[in-house]
Parts: structure tokens; sequence; C-alpha cells
């Protein structure tokens, strides 16, 4: 196994941009280390297009003229991990019980590469034993069917595809409850809940050409070069174009300042470089709605002073009137909030925040772009109406080029929501679905991620099935959540490779693996594809090709319809087994559930670029309560949901440059100048000073929730960066032992993982 750990890391600063020859010298390293096959390397060339397959990373949109290459850095290390020839066998688990294998990190589980047949828990040996799918399906069954419903979870993962998840929260909805959390609940779902109530749609409202039409951008909380890294090709045009990119941001991210397009020879024979942010705002943890207020002051301010000369009104009044609610309350907040306190909340100076307001104020299409550097507070929600609020203040949605543009994680997180991956009734066709399929769908809510970890904790939840994901190494509380799973009757894990989840066994533990979706899914009618919805919802059909990484693997759909024919009764409405023969026959039944959402959904899912599934905010039409869009006066000036205090610090945990949520590809977060470790804090040069610390000096960080419960990461080596005074970074999800269950956004329950309060332990 190749060792990416070292007892002596390198932390020297890197240089270059982002995307250049540090993108294809990252590539040589990893193909080999994966031992990928020159098939695979073949398939490359199929991601992220028309007829090929989607990226299994990230939700960034595809263009409808695509490039000759279409896959990122980060994408091709997806694909590497997926395609590897490295096979975690029976045999191995002969070799290790799980006891061992819980001193492993990260890495080091998932590089022993794919998992090949469908394993049991013997509790007797402490060991994974291969089983058949008929006993694996047949106990799981006898074991769900003897718990009442309300206490068995479905958790499913944001790569699963829109068909296998329409099938499984139908399955849970038919098995009696809507327990359905997902990784939505755990980054975005602050976007789903303050969008959904100011504008009427729980998602952005622009499209990939909505870049070659706006004349600024504001981007908040997104470290791109390492998330999304193929948005750097449509900023790199803005750029080009002229657009205005204003950032706001604590940590400075390489992505954010500069980028060399790989696949643009003249700029990597000349190592020719584009600088993408015009402004680059460290906004403290915490700060935006701080800076957003500051913006939002500036132009009343500017707007009074057009009004008394008699000059162009600076806020849109005309737009404000006809489509919006709540201005006047909202005018008013503005017109009181304190400079000084602004300026404290922020980090950031007035001239600063000058500056930022008078691109906006001048610019006529403004896309505002962000990630869970907002949606992952405690006012996370606020945050989002935030953004919202300085959108409709000059009319920036509904129109070309303008509108919010959250950019979401994993491939089809967004997707999952689209088709009833969730606990909330009312985002759910049920009257639909009971006229469907003949049965009384649940109307009670169900549990999203925080309250199932409590109902880990608590015991009410016996038993969590998931289908795909690594929940327990996701979530936050992790030592209480690692000693609670254990007590869990049933433990059922649909999974590729092996992670930190299934080393934590129940009474009952199956660990069942499936094809990717980038291997060929052969059914009894031949050759199937599945579909995935973007971060701008449109709607892409993909379909895999390589060799299977072992014969004995099933698809998603069949592993949901065998556990589906084991725990429901039979329905004539409902042929779990014909849906897996043909997988256009679940899309026709997607089609019925939501006629207006896929119309010639088996027709459009190939077309290039995604067919868009339509946005009513879009167009000006604002499903809310009043009818228009709202604006909402925040609660306060921070998103912290704390105070400050002497020695306390707002920690965030970061995704490193070779990672993807909690799949560690290596130990090199290039970009941050950090190889061979993961073990490091990021902090503020002059915070290591007063501290009386050295850069180098081992610490810990101790959780300072005030809850009574001691939460510690130790061995963390102090690293000085260009980050706010105040304000930590440590990787996650390392870092999760240090965040409370209860430490989430208040209305989404998303864990505040960007402003977690920390002091440090010498």
């Amino acid at each position: 196994m190749a060792k990416q750990n070292s007892d002596k890391p390198d932390l020297t600063p890197f240089d270059g941009p982002a995307g250049g020859w540090g993108s294809v010298r990252s590539l040589a390293e990893i193909l080999p280390r994966e031992k990928v096959s020159p098939e695979a390397l073949r398939e490359l060339v199929r991601q992220n297009k028309p007829t090929g397959f989607q990226c299994v990373s990230c939700a960034w949109p595809k263009p409808v003229n695509n490039h000759p290459v279409e896959f990122c850095e980060e994408g091709a290390k997806a694909t590497a991990w997926e395609l590897t020839t490295l096979r975690t066998t029976p045999e191995f688990f002969e070799q290790h019980t799980l006891t061992e294998l819980r001193t492993w990190r990260d890495y080091d589980l998932e590089q022993h590469g794919r998992l090949t047949h469908p394993l049991r828990y013997d509790a007797q040996s402490d060991k994974y034993v291969a089983v058949s799918w008929d006993e694996a399906f047949r106990e799981i069954g006898v074991e769900l069917k003897q718990l009442a419903p309300p206490s068995v979870v479905f958790y499913s993962s944001g790569r699963t595809s829109l068909e296998a998840s329409y099938m499984y929260g139908l399955m849970a909805r038919m098995f009696g409850n809507q327990n359905l959390p997902d990784s939505s609940n755990m980054c975005h779902e602050s976007t789903s809940v303050g969008l959904k109530a100011a504008i009427g749609v729980p998602v952005g409202t622009t499209q990939l050409k909505d870049f070659e039409l706006c004349d600024a951008i504001l981007f908040f909380g997104q470290n791109v070069g390492s998330n999304s890294p193929r948005m750097l090709h449509d900023l790199r045009s803005a750029r080009k174009r002229g657009v205005e990119i204003i950032t706001f941001n604590p940590l400075r991210e390489r992505g954010l300042e500069r980028f060399t397009d790989p696949q643009n020879p003249f700029e990597m024979a000349t190592l020719r470089e584009t600088n993408i942010s015009t402004q680059y705002h460290q906004v403290k943890a915490g700060g935006d709605i701080a800076a957003m207020m500051a913006i939002a002051k500036f132009l009343v301010e500017w707007d009074d002073e057009a009004k008394a000369n008699g000059d162009a009104p600076v806020l849109d009044h005309s737009f404000i009137e006809q489509h919006t609610s709540g201005f006047e309350e909202f005018l008013a907040a503005v017109r009181a909030a304190d400079w000084a306190a602004i300026l404290r909340e922020s980090g950031l100076s007035k001239d600063e925040l000058e500056q930022s307001a008078r691109i906006y104020a001048k610019s006529k299409a403004v896309l505002a772009i962000y990630g869970m550097g907002l949606t992952q507070h405690v006012k996370g929600v606020e945050n989002v109406r935030m953004v919202v609020n300085l959108l409709l203040m000059r009319g920036n949605i509904g129109k070309p080029g303008a509108g919010p543009t959250p950019v979401r994680g994993h491939s089809n997180v967004q997707g999952q929501r689209t088709v009833g991956i969730t606990e909330k009734t009312e985002l759910v066709p049920v009257d639909k679905l009971a006229e469907q399929y003949g049965f009384s769908p649940p109307r009670t809510k169900g549990l999203d991620t925080v309250e199932s970890c409590r109902g880990v904790i608590d015991g009410s939840v016996k038993a969590f099935i998931a289908l795909g994901g690594n929940f327990l190494r996701a979530v936050p509380e992790t030592k209480a959540m690692e000693a609670a799973w254990t007590n869990l009757r049933v433990s059922v894990q649909v999974a590729t490779k092996l992670n930190r989840n299934h080393l934590f066994p129940g009474a009952v533990t199956y660990l069942l693996p499936c094809l990717g979706r980038i291997e060929s899914d052969m059914q009894a009618t031949g050759a199937q594809a599945v579909s995935v919805e973007d971060s701008t919802s449109c709607i892409h059909g993909s379909k895999g090709k390589a060799q299977p990484a072992s014969p004995h693997l099933l698809s998603e759909p069949a592993i949901v319809a065998g556990i589906a024919n084991q725990i429901l009764s039979p329905n004539p409405k409902v042929d779990w087994d014909a849906w897996v023969a043909d997988y256009s026959t679940i899309r026709d039944a997607i089609e019925e559930t939501y006629p207006l959402v896929f119309p010639d959904f088996n027709k459009r899912m190939f077309q290039p670029g995604g067919f868009w599934k339509g946005n009513k905010a879009a167009e000006r039409i604002w499903l809310t309560k009043t009818g228009k869009a709202e604006f909402l006066v925040p609660s306060g000036l921070s998103a912290t949901g704390f105070d400050d205090a002497a020695g306390r610090y707002r920690l965030m945990t970061l995704r490193s440059n070779d990672q993807f949520n909690t799949t560690i590809y290596g130990y090199h977060d290039r970009f941050r100048g950090v190889k061979g470790t993961r073990d490091v804090l990021f902090m503020n040069s002059d915070d290591i000073a007063r501290d009386g610390l050295r850069e180098g000096q081992i610490v810990a960080l101790e959780s300072d929730a005030g809850d009574g419960i001691t939460r510690v990461r130790e061995g963390l080596i102090v690293m000085p960066y260009s980050i706010p005074q105040g304000c930590l970074g440590a990787y996650y999800p390392e870092c999760n032992v240090l965040m409370p269950v209860e430490h989430f956004a208040e209305e989404s329950h998303v864990p505040a993982a960007k402003s977690v309060p920390v002091r440090i332990r010498v």
C-alpha cells in the first residue's frame, strides 16, 4: 500500500496557481498508485460528456458544447479511486479484525481497494465473512420487520442516482416512515430552507449560460480550487470578459486567486495565469451577515443621495415594489445597523466594504455564488437570506446573468430531493404516491441527520440502512456516535470501498458492495443508464462502461429492490424486479409522479448540457406565503451563534486538495502547502505570537461548547496561514470530534462546522 502520511511532513508554502502543471503532476501520481488499467484511462475521455458518465464527485454543471477533456483534477482522482484495480476481498477480512482496522487511517481503509463480496459481521471472530446475496436480503428482511418503523433510518449519499433514490424513498415510505436523512442535511439544507422561504424554490435560480451574461460576481465561502475545479473555467471566461469577482472568504484559497487552464497549451507553455478575484476580502468566520449588511447600508445611503440630487436610483424600486415583501422592515434595520459593530463582526475595514459595494451598485447583472462557508453556521439560514436580500435590492433575481448560485457538493445531492429523499412531507407529492401505488404514505415528519444522531445516541433508533456514504465519520459528536452505534440492532451499509463507519457493527451488520456509476450495469434487458441533477437543476444521463470490480456486485437499484422485496408486502402496482430489469421503467414512474419536472424523461436524459427542470423564481413567480419574494431582517450581525470570549477561537473545518467529503485521496493539500500530514492547525501569525506558541509546535484543540462534555483533538501542528485573527482552520472529518451534535444551524439543522467554539490546549 502506498504510504502517504509522513513522520516529517513538508509544510512549504505553494507559489503556483490552481490548475496548471500542479494538476498534471497530481494526476501523474494518483493514477499509477491506483494501478488504473488502460481501459479505465480511456473512461476519462467519456467523463461528463453526453452519452458518457457523470462525474462521481462534484455537481458542477456540464456545458452544452463540451471540451475535448471535461474532467478536472478532483474528478479524475474520483474516477481513479473508483476504477482502481486494488481489491478488498473476503481473504483480507480473514486476516484483520474490526478492532485492528479501527486503528487504521481513513486513507488506508479506502486505499486497500474495492469491495468484492457481500459480507456479514461475525461477532465471535470480530471479522466480516462472505455471504450470499439471498442470505443477506433474507436476514435483513427478518430483522427489519421485527422493528417499529419509526425506529429505522434510511440514509442515502449524494452520489446515489435519481433512479435508486426514487426507489429508496418509496421503499422507506411503504415501510412506514420518512426517516430519510441525506447528505444535504449536512451541507446545503440551509439553502433549501432559506431560498424556499425567500423566493419560493429551494434551489438556485441560475444556469451555466448566466456566467456569459453577468457583469459581476459576489463569491462567498466556497473553495473552488479544491471542491469544484471545473467552475474555474467559467470564472476564467468571466474574467476574460472583464467581469468583476468580489470574494468574501476567511482563508486565502489559491483557486480564488490565480488559475492556469490545463487545457490551454499556450497558458501551460508560458505559465500564463488568470487572476480570478478582483477583490478578496478575508471576512471573519461567521462575519458574512455583517459584510452583506455593510453593502446594503452603502446602497441605501447612495440611493438616498441619488434621490436628493435627482439622479438615477441605486435600488431597483420598481422591482422591490412589484415583486417583494418586507422591504420597509429590512430598510429600517439597515439604517439602524451600527458601523462599529459591522466592522467588528466582519473583520473588514469600511474602505474594503465600500469598494465591494461600489462594484455591486454599478453592475447590471450579478451572480451570488456561495458554498458551505455560508450554510454551516448556527445562523446559516440567515446567511442565505442575506444573500437574497442583497440580490432583491437591485432586482438581481429572475433576469439573465443574475441570481443566487449555491454550489452543491455531491454529484446528485440536489437531485435526491427532487425525487423524494426528504424527511419533510410538504416536499413530497404524497397524495400522488398514494394514488400511483395504492398505499397510505406516512405524513409524520421523519428524522433528519441531527435527529438521527440523537436517536442513535439515546437508543430510539434501532436500525440504520445506509445507501452509500460514511455517515458515522461525516457527522458531529464522533466519540458518542461511535460508542452508541454498536447498540444498534441492525446496521446495513451499501458501499464501494471500506470506510470507518463499517468498523462499528451493530448486533446484525451487513456490508453490501455495489457497482460504481462508471461501471457497466447489465440487467435483464441489457446495459442500463442512470441520471443525476447538477447544481443548476439540469438533469443528465450517465452510462458506465468499465468492467465491474467484481462479478459479485449488485447495482444500487438491485440492492434497494432486494431489500424492498423482503420488508414489504407484495403490491401489484410496484414490481421492484421489473424496475431493476429496465431502468427506463423507473424513469417512467418518476415522470408519472413528477410530470411537470420530468416530461419526456427517457427521451431527454442525454441532451447535451442536460435538460433544465425549470424554476419559478427564475420567471419571477414567487411560490411564497405572500406571493412575493421575501426580505428578512437578520437577528444579528454574527452567524456563529456564540459570543466571543478570551481564549475562544472560531474553528472552521476544511477539506484539502486531496479529498472529497470524507474520502481522503492522499496527504497532499498542495494549495495550502501541506504534504505528508492532515494533523495541521492553520493560525494567524499574530494569534500564534499572542498565545506564546511557535510554528511547528504540537497542540490540541478542545471544545468550548459549555455543555460539560470533554471533546479533544490532539496532535495538531501549528502552521501560520493567511486567516483572520480569532479564527482557526483544521481538517474535516478528523475535527468532527470537537463538534456537539447540538451545534447546528437554526431551522435547517445543518452541523455548524464553519464556526465551532474551541480553545487551544498546549
